[in-house]
């Protein structure tokens, strides 16, 4: 310490920085009894702060350990509560693909069934058109043929020969009478 006072003295001597060792100049009494007042008088006063502060700041201390447990706490259940949330969206993804494919084969079975249906349909009426064109070309062929031998019996038949078929023709139905 006497080096450092030594530099000190040196170094106010040359117009730069130095210390002082005048005490009265300095007020280092002054300094020295405030400093003993305050110890004297404040400990307490500070003590009791300095306690208050330490019991507020470790009562904050509490609660956020506290509000850290809860939160945790409150994670591994929200962490549970999407694990059965996620576990039930696949169960009704699945149960829903599964209906979905039920209802799809019902579709594609009920749309097959319509098919046949109208198929057998369709060939119902082509054959009841097919019966109705039959019928009507039976009746148009059996009406011209009819009109063909009328004429065709105008032409070839006289008198005589038409008593001929008359009486053949009675002679047939007499005899098995």
């Amino acid at each position: 310490m006497v080096n450092l006072l030594w530099l000190a003295t040196e170094a106010s001597t040359e117009e730069g920085f130095g210390l002082n060792t005048d005490i009265l100049d300095t007020n280092l009494i002054n300094l020295g009894i405030i400093i003993v007042v305050l110890l004297y008088f404040g400990r307490g006063f500070v003590g009791k702060i300095l306690t208050e502060r330490r019991a507020v700041i470790e009562q904050a201390i509490k609660e956020a350990e506290q509000g850290q447990k809860e939160a945790a706490a409150a994670l591994a259940e929200q962490q549970q509560n999407l694990t059965q949330a996620q576990a039930e969206a696949e169960k009704i993804l699945a149960t829903a693909q599964i209906r979905a494919e039920e209802v799809k084969q019902r579709i594609q079975a009920q749309a097959e069934q319509d098919v046949e249906r109208m198929k057998a349909t369709a060939n119902q009426e082509m054959d009841s058109e097919r019966d109705k064109a039959i019928a009507q070309l039976r009746s148009i062929v059996a009406s011209k043929a009819l009109a063909n031998v009328e004429s065709r019996l105008r032409e070839t038949l006289d008198e005589n020969a038409q008593q001929q078929l008359i009486d053949r023709s009675l002679g047939l139905l007499g005899g098995k009478l």
